[in-house]
């Protein structure tokens, strides 16, 4: 199994994190193309071709305006995107005098292997789990819960932090943050679009006297379909991101910290109860583990502990005899 800093892999990441960028700016100009259809559509009596080149015109004319605020809302991302995430989950940085234990842990873990040590921050939550952040040197930290602490031992506590240094090291974290600002972006001017539609800002002349051809209907409904694409595309766009990066993460651990069995158990104990009350759907898709699975193994956004676990027994040497009854005694305390 591919492990801690693989080349090819974060060369992927560079790649697609580039990729994913223009993409934010293409389904920006295609909502915008939208609300353009939908307002000539109302405004003026023509046919769907003529609508549509007027659309254009408009979507030229705004494009500027487009660009220099999706631009605005990255640079924003960039630099607040950690704020917001400590907001919504209640991370909040510690020292060595606040928790000891969890600083020296990730401390000697970077000191033995030569990384630059990443901020640590702690929520107060039952939930198991962590996650990692960052978009680059200055910003990269790793959040775990009051509750993983609580109840995993060092080594464990160890494996999971190789692991948030895995993802911070590869270049996962980075893309990440960039597909959660794309996910922001369409969603909210998806939902801007959809809110003006259905409490007035295009509802359009009630007149009976102003009929209109067939064209300003079809219009619109091209619009709505749009929209609907682009809101998937951006939804598509966090799926698409590989689910490769959680087992490279956990054979990252491994390399780290020579244990696999120590991953294997934090794997156990974390399965299931994950949940980090109030957490955005794009915060999970950053933890160790998303309990918010569904469709089978379809829309996944990481790959079963079932199979996570197979990989590191069949690939990096660990052992299931003590696994299972680890997981089960933890579930029934």
């Amino acid at each position: 199994m591919a492990a801690y800093g693989l080349y090819s892999h974060i060369q992927s990441n560079r790649r697609r994190s580039i990729a994913l960028l223009v993409g934010l700016f293409f389904l920006v100009y295609l909502l915008v193309y939208a609300g353009a259809l939908t307002a000539e559509a109302l405004s003026v009596n023509a046919d769907v071709d003529t609508l549509m080149r007027l659309a254009w015109r408009d979507m030229i004319a705004a494009a500027p305006l487009a660009t220099l605020g999706t631009a605005l809302w990255v640079v924003i991302a960039y630099y607040f995107h950690q704020n917001m995430i400590d907001a919504i989950t209640g991370g909040r940085e510690v020292n060595r005098a606040e928790q000891p234990r969890l600083y020296n842990i990730l401390e000697n873990l970077c000191i033995s292997r030569g990384i630059t040590m990443p901020k640590l921050k702690v929520m107060d939550s039952e939930a198991l789990n962590a996650f990692a952040t960052g978009m680059n040197q200055r910003q990269y930290s790793i959040t775990v819960t009051s509750g993983l602490l609580n109840l995993l031992d060092d080594a464990e506590i160890e494996a999971v932090l190789g692991h948030g240094l895995t993802h911070i090291r590869n270049g996962d974290v980075r893309m990440m943050v960039i597909a959660v600002i794309i996910a922001g972006a369409i969603s909210f001017f998806a939902e801007l679009f959809f809110r003006m539609w259905f409490y007035g800002g295009f509802r359009g002349p009630r007149s009976s006297g102003d009929r209109r051809s067939g064209g300003a209907a079809l219009a619109i409904l091209i619009a709505i379909g749009l929209i609907v694409v682009a809101y998937v595309l951006s939804f598509v766009i966090r799926l698409a991101l590989s689910r490769s990066r959680e087992l490279l993460a956990d054979a990252g651990s491994v390399e780290l910290t020579k244990n696999p069995d120590a991953m294997i158990s934090a794997l156990r104990k974390i399965e299931g109860r994950g949940e980090l009350p109030g957490a955005t759907s794009a915060v999970m898709e950053m933890c160790i583990d998303n309990p918010r699975q569904g469709f089978g193994e379809l829309f996944d956004t990481h790959p079963s502990v079932e199979t996570r676990v197979a990989d590191l027994v069949k690939f990096a040497g660990g052992h299931r005899s003590e696994e299972r009854r680890v997981g089960k005694e933890c579930r029934s305390r």
